[in-house]
């Protein structure tokens, strides 16, 4: 074997104080292939050393919470027996550097940490970030992700249901690509990892392991150099078919009694699940590598243990059971392999041409793994840092129509129809909703449904990462609420850059200290979750660090959808009632859609998140469907009032006639602007409609101690915008409306 120098320890991306540690572990030096292991399970991606410290604040703890992080993906109870499994994890390097097959293999990766744990996936998620339109390879990236999320999803017979794609110059040189999935499961026959049973035999399963995508999980540890292109072959190649035979065979042996622990190979392959498996059943495991199933000429334990070839499990099954289990991944034409043991030595142990070619204690490569305090500011010291401009004078708009135009025809409100119809967000005949503010499915064969959103603003987490971080949790709330669904738990892909800088560690952890808060004042607890740093370029033509991201997947229940909400309008003459009100509020256009569209400023601090209102607001929207009161309900975020208004109009073809004056009288008019309260982004409030002559949302608001006002009333084929029912300072077609909505992806993609 080759000897082990300070630059192939450097090549495997461990310090020099980390190789101490290996050589400590070991109390010798490493082969090759044992440092290989240590490298990737010591990686960023699979160790997550500089944030488990911090994760650890999170609330992952409620009654209906069935399994919480640590596991392939979270579980939670939603009646009648059964179980919703779901996780997001990000695969933003692969793509970047592969854009479809690393959107495609990040859709197989979580798509397999869902059915491994029993479950039946029911709906895709996605949440993409990109850089400026005109960046010479974001056409490329955009049109290789979609198509690779939709070439896989599609195919696996598994619909997208929702998410969110944002564009800012931050990401020119790191594209973000967050895949989320969400399945259904018995609650009492859900699977896990851990490995017990000494002489248990442990089984190989799927496609055949290659040499694409090994040091994967090392790559996704690092920044980008200007070497980006070479690391090509480090990027994994998926095939969906191979993924549906394969959820096809793991579900139909576990509707037997043979399985005791299964884990898909994901980052790091072969060498994660093993350990994965061994370390959460405290036991000790023993590999032939002469069994794994290989597709290459000569392949090498190293090789073998480090590839991360796609559509493979392990499984450690009952004594006597492997015939049986053979014989359904032969009826699937898949590869089936008995290539070890579980043993109680704690140790991994692999053989290969009948010589062990490593021998590593399990303990340093998991739980004992580095962790690290990264130094990180303090809150005050970040906004020094971040230099954040103040917004002292808001500017003026000299039309608001033409900024509601150019808002809507802009990459930051433009209609996705381009990427969504790439998409079959129907297969399954489960699919209730796309489009509006949750994907809803129904939960088969019952009344219930399952809704599912994606969030986060990070410009708002640049600009205050802890109030970012509580917009975030609270935004995906206010989504599933405005369907009528409660709201039960969080997944999220915590995106940020280098973690060795303590402005960005102080991101990370002030982010993380607002999720946090959030979620114990909602009852919101985060369940899964991924965790994916160095997303920082120093490419040609890049950025450097991306915007802070914490990509929030929030997943709630409708007990019944007949009661689902909607944000179309359903008629006209329907009163426009915006929730949440506020008679000592001012507009908050810091780091606002407007002010950034419009006027090219990006100032000023997030709009403040009270979590106090953001929870009594969502329980009495959620309240208004339950009884049936709402006849269309949407959350107002991006763009603020006026652009929930356009959405509401864009999704019925009805019109709406607003009028200023009636939530503008708690400003002073001397100091407001029309456009101040039209575009302002002020948190935990929605737009509600109810029959003109219905006059029960503002008596039963008023009961509830909630904002309210009729700010207008639907009709029409135009917005028609005054400050009372005379006067009109701007109007805009539906139609114009439409087209500028649907220029921006039909120009640019032709």
């Amino acid at each position: 074997m080759a000897e082990i120098t300070p630059d192939i320890v450097e090549a495997h991306g461990l310090s020099s104080e980390e190789y101490d540690r290996v050589l400590n572990a070991l109390g010798r030096e490493p082969n090759l292939v044992e440092l290989g292991i240590f490298s990737v399970m010591w990686s960023e991606h699979c160790s997550y050393k500089s944030s488990r410290l911090h994760l650890k604040k999170l609330p992952t703890e409620a009654p209906w919470v069935i399994c919480g992080p640590g596991e392939n993906a979270g579980v939670i109870d939603i009646g009648d027996g059964q179980a919703a499994i779901f996780k997001m994890e990000s695969h933003n390097h692969p793509s970047y550097i592969e854009p479809y097959q690393g959107a495609a293999t990040g859709v197989g990766g979580i798509l397999r940490d869902v059915f491994t744990m029993g479950a039946r996936p029911v709906a895709n998620a996605n949440a993409l970030r990109f850089g400026r339109p005109d960046h010479p390879k974001m056409k490329h990236l955009v049109q290789g992700v979609v198509a690779g999320i939709g070439g896989y999803g599609n195919c696996v017979g598994v619909p997208t249901v929702c998410g969110e794609t944002n564009f800012h110059p931050a990401y020119d040189g790191n594209i973000l690509v967050n895949a989320m999935t969400v399945g259904v499961a018995d609650a009492d026959k859900i699977f896990y990892s851990a490995a017990t049973g000494v002489g248990n035999p442990i089984v190989y399963v799927g496609s055949k392991t290659g040499r694409d995508g090994i040091h994967g999980a090392t790559m996704a540890s690092a920044d980008f150099g200007e070497d980006a292109e070479e690391k090509r072959p480090t990027v994994q190649v998926g095939d969906p078919f191979t993924e549906k035979l394969l959820i096809e065979a793991c579900l139909e042996l576990m509707a037997t009694d043979a399985i005791v622990a299964i884990q898909d190979m994901g980052a790091a392959g072969l060498t994660s699940s093993s350990v994965e498996m061994a370390t959460n059943g405290k036991a000790g495991i023993r590999l032939n590598m002469d069994n794994v199933p290989c597709r290459e000429e000569g392949m090498t334990p190293y090789e073998m243990m480090l590839s991360e070839s796609q559509e493979r499990m392990l499984m450690v099954l009952k004594p006597g059971k492997e015939e049986m289990a053979a014989e359904i991944f032969r009826k699937w034409e898949l590869d089936f392999a008995v290539i070890g043991e579980v043993t109680d030595t704690q140790h991994m142990v692999l053989e290969f041409g009948g010589e062990v070619v490593c021998d590593i204690p399990l303990g340093p490569l998991a739980a004992d793994a580095p962790e690290y305090d990264r130094p990180y500011l303090s809150r005050n010291d970040y906004k020094t840092w971040a230099q954040i401009k103040p917004l002292d004078k808001a500017p003026k708009s000299a039309d608001i129509g033409a900024d509601l135009l150019k808002m809507i025809a802009s990459p930051a409100l433009a209609s996705r129809a381009w990427i969504a119809g790439q998409y079959d967000s129907q297969v399954g005949a489960d699919t209730l909703q796309t489009g509006g503010d949750a994907g809803v499915v129904r939960v088969h064969g019952t009344k219930k449904a399952l809704a599912i959103t994606t969030d986060c603003t990070p410009r708002y987490v640049y600009a205050d990462p802890y109030e970012g971080g509580k917009q975030a949790i609270a935004e995906a709330y206010r989504n599933l609420s405005a369907v009528g669904a409660q709201p039960l738990a969080v997944t999220n892909c915590l995106n940020f850059a280098n973690p060795q800088r303590p402005e960005i560690m102080a991101q990370f952890v002030h982010a993380l200290d607002g999720m946090g808060d959030a979620c114990r004042a909602l009852d919101f607890p985060i369940v899964s979750g991924n965790v994916s740093l160095y997303n920082e370029s120093k490419a040609t033509g890049g950025g450097s660090a991306i915007l802070p991201t914490p990509a929030i997947g929030g997943v709630g229940l409708i007990d019944d959808y007949a009661q689902l909400a909607s944000i179309g309008f359903k008629d006209g003459a329907q009163k426009i009632i915006l929730l949440g009100a506020d008679p000592q509020a001012v507009p908050e256009l810091g780091q606002s859609t407007w002010l950034s569209v419009c006027h090219g400023i990006e100032a000023g601090l997030p709009p403040r998140v009270d979590l106090e209102k953001e929870r009594k607001h969502g329980e009495f929207v959620r309240s208004l469907i339950e009884d049936g009161r709402a006849t269309a309900v949407h959350d107002v975020s991006d763009g603020g009032i006026l652009v929930a208004v356009a959405e509401m109009a864009l999704a019925s073809g009805i019109g709406a006639h607003l009028i200023t004056g009636a939530f503008e009288e708690y400003v002073d008019r001397e100091k407001n602007h029309h456009a101040w309260s039209m575009f302002a982004e002020n948190q935990a409030r929605y737009l509600v409609t109810e029959p003109h002559d219905a006059h029960v949302i503002e008596k039963v608001a008023e009961e509830a101690g909630i904002g309210c006002c009729v700010i207008g009333w639907t009709g029409g084929d135009v917005i028609r915008i005054g400050p009372d029912d005379q006067a009109t300072i701007a109007t805009v077609s539906i139609d114009e409306l439409r087209e500028a909505h649907e220029s921006f992806f039909r120009k640019w993609m032709d």
